[in-house]
């Protein structure tokens, strides 16, 4: 049993190098083809310096690791068993009587680990610095307003009404939209009012409207309900739970909020009529991230760990780079459909790391005597 201990640390050690170094060369080599594309838009930009970029590039980094991370376990895995198959240290490791399970459980620990700790910390970590780098690309590189900026000065809002009936929504359609980080404005503004079986109540015409604390400021607002004649216009003041800064935020990717700060923020969307389909879903692919670096240590290894004298290394560890391209796209397509509704967030996020799981386990037996 010490022996063992002493060559899963080894094997843990060997597995951790490799990927970390895999991460750092890949986010590095990312990071440079990031910085050239921000180089290239600043071109035209006086006031977007070359150390304004830098920054914006550096602030990326940690991002850039977290969506680098899975295939880093896989080529840093791959790399780390193909050199111990070829130094013999496995085969030797097979006819002490140590089984490929159990040398594979210190490796698939550390990759589990790690995603653990991408999700716990560097999560919150790469949110701030997202939220910072998209603030700076905004102001510097982008024209018009970054994620606050829409379409034609328009603006669709639903919130929960329930000043006027339980369970109603209103939904508010504006026009000549202004909105900063501290105030929200709108001219033209259509308010529709209905009840809790969509039945519309009424309808507000509102010449200027003001986000304010707690409440919707109306001015010259003209009220038609149905059957009745047009009231005079007037000021009317609309309770919401709405605030500029959620407004805002409901604009920003998902990916600019931290783990632990999804799961308020998508009750907060909810409750506030937006849509949270999105921050769902990077809030359970966080969520499944360690499952999803442990399933790639485990292709690494089905791909990998052949002896040499079975010929065919090269072939070998580049379907161990084909599977875990085609695990990672198919990854990417789930979470497409789950962006548009067609499946669960939660399907879209765990499918297909746990059907990658699977099938690595699948390989391993058919490849592996025990």
């Amino acid at each position: 049993m010490p022996i063992s201990t002493t060559l899963s640390l080894y094997i843990a050690r060997v597995f951790s190098v490799a990927v970390v170094a895999m991460l750092a060369g890949l986010s590095g080599l990312v990071g440079l083809f990031d910085f050239l594309e921000l180089l290239r838009r600043s071109s035209n930009r006086p006031d977007a310096t070359f150390a304004i970029v830098s920054t914006i590039a550096g602030l990326r980094l940690p991002w850039i690791g977290m969506q680098i991370l899975p295939f880093a376990v896989l080529l840093g895995g791959i790399l780390a068993f193909w050199r111990l198959t070829r130094s013999s240290e496995l085969i030797v490791a097979r006819a002490a009587g140590i089984s490929a399970w159990q040398f594979l459980a210190a490796p698939v620990g550390c990759a589990v680990a790690l995603g653990l700790f991408a999700t716990m910390v560097i999560s919150p970590l790469s949110a701030a610095m997202r939220s910072r780098a998209e603030a700076m690309d905004n102001i510097y590189l982008r024209n018009g307003g970054g994620p606050l900026a829409l379409p034609s000065g328009q603006l669709w809002l639903r919130q929960s009404d329930n000043a006027l009936v339980a369970q109603g929504v209103a939904i508010l359609h504006a026009n000549n939209v202004h909105m900063t980080r501290d105030e929200l404005s709108a001219s033209d503004m259509s308010l529709f009012r209905l009840d809790s079986q969509d039945r519309l109540i009424e309808r507000i015409e509102v010449g200027q409207a003001t986000l304010q604390p707690h409440n919707w400021l109306l001015e010259r607002a003209r009220v038609l309900k149905p059957d009745s004649l047009p009231e005079p216009p007037q000021t009317l003041l609309l309770p919401t739970n709405l605030t500029v800064g959620r407004v805002q935020e409901s604009f920003a990717p998902p990916d600019t909020l931290s783990v632990w700060e999804l799961p308020g923020f998508i009750d907060l969307l909810e409750r506030s009529g937006f849509s949270a389909i999105r921050h769902r879903l990077y809030f359970q692919t966080l969520l499944a991230l360690p499952l999803l670096a442990g399933t790639m240590s485990l292709v690494s290894a089905g791909f990998s760990m052949r002896q040499t004298r079975r010929g065919g290394v090269a072939q070998m560890i580049a379907s161990g780079v084909a599977a875990g391209f085609a695990l990672f796209v198919v990854s990417k397509l789930a979470a497409e459909f789950g962006q548009n509704g067609a499946i669960p967030p939660v399907l879209a996020a765990w499918v297909p790391a746990l059907s990658g799981l699977m099938l690595s386990v699948a390989l391993l037996l058919h490849l592996e005597d025990g």
